[in-house]
């Protein structure tokens, strides 16, 4: 049988970002809450856990590359929610974001997660921020873990 290679959610050394969106601040806070408590409860200490806000959805890709690029984080996860509306807003702003979400990620030092929610309705977000969809929040951070292992999997520290 072929090698399977794949994280775990044992808590790193090391210390993670949340990027949250003010914007849809209910939904966005649930998201956060959800992440937080995803990360401690696997062992990850409160401490070492930092958050940052920015307006709106559109303006968390710019946050996400700086922090990854700064090298102070084993992982970032992306926090955000853009509601459909009566106007093509929603496609400008929930395209640019997950693309730019997407890239930082492919060319980060560290892991970085998405848990971006596209929403028709209001419902829909309250329900995938904790009420009925369970929490996209803390499915993002929880991912993030895994993958924050995975690529320590992938770069062992070199033994001296």
């Amino acid at each position: 049988m072929s090698p399977v290679f794949e994280g775990h959610f044992i808590a790193p050394k090391g210390r993670f970002a949340l990027c949250v969106s003010r914007w849809n601040g209910p939904i966005t806070e649930q998201l956060r809450a959800g992440a937080e408590d995803a990360l401690v409860r696997h062992g990850v200490a409160h401490g070492d856990v930092d958050v940052y806000k920015v307006p709106g959805t559109f303006e968390l890709p710019g946050l996400v590359r700086r922090l990854a690029e700064g090298g102070q984080y084993v992982g970032v996860v992306a926090l955000g929610c853009v509601i459909r509306g009566g106007t093509p807003h929603f496609e400008y702003v929930a395209s640019e974001a997950v693309k730019g979400i997407g890239q930082v990620a492919l060319q980060a030092g560290c892991a970085v997660t998405m848990g971006v929610l596209t929403c028709d309705t209001v419902e829909q977000a309250v329900d995938r921020a904790g009420m009925k969809s369970g929490n996209k929040g803390a499915e993002a951070a929880m991912a993030c873990l895994e993958m924050v292992n995975l690529y320590a999997r992938l770069h062992p520290a070199k033994k001296r």
